[in-house]
């Protein structure tokens, strides 16, 4: 079994559907549904959208966060933050929405993650580490059930990294 390991940081050029930048260490004590999109992407659309909408729908929002993330590798003078603020406007998508920041030949989240395409599903467990990654269709029952068992974890102390310091007491960032 291979150890669990910190999700990668986002790198995201601009937020839709909230007030505030979202990053790992504010959404800490939450499960993480991240869902790559490109609003061109027919399987997002039809599947990959409305499947993060039932999320944010169903799930408490105190216990898991539901984002999306607009990663465009394809037609970039198509997709454009004009229009993809028109399409969340249309398609009526209410949880945030974060735009992947551009870079060759993928944008840095895409990269950062090794996503290979659009839609993906990614499951970040409270502790912000990752623990799931999928390309294409995630059936919804199947997803519910690893959010849900995400949800019965204990809380440990977090991942240390260079910023953390442990003593006999706990770890702090």
């Amino acid at each position: 079994m291979q150890p669990l390991r910190p999700a990668p940081t986002w790198s995201v050029e601009t937020w839709l559907n909230t007030p505030h930048p979202l990053t790992l260490e504010g959404l800490r004590g939450r499960v993480i549904l991240l869902g790559s999109f490109q609003m061109l992407c027919p399987g997002c659309v039809q599947v990959g959208l409305p499947q993060l909408a039932k999320a944010y729908e169903l799930f408490p929002r105190d216990q898991v966060t539901v984002v999306g993330l607009h990663t465009v590798f394809e037609h970039h003078s198509a997709m454009t933050e004009v229009a993809l603020r028109a399409f969340v406007h249309e398609y009526r998508l209410s949880f945030p929405i974060g735009i992947d920041r551009p870079n060759s030949p993928l944008p840095e989240t895409m990269a950062r993650y090794d996503l290979q395409g659009t839609p993906s599903v990614i499951l970040i467990d409270r502790q912000g580490r990752l623990r799931l990654k999928r390309l294409g269709h995630v059936d919804d029952l199947w997803l519910g059930a690893q959010i849900g068992a995400l949800l019965t974890e204990p809380l440990t102390p977090p991942i240390a990294s260079e910023a953390t310091v442990c003593t006999p007491e706990g770890c702090t960032l």
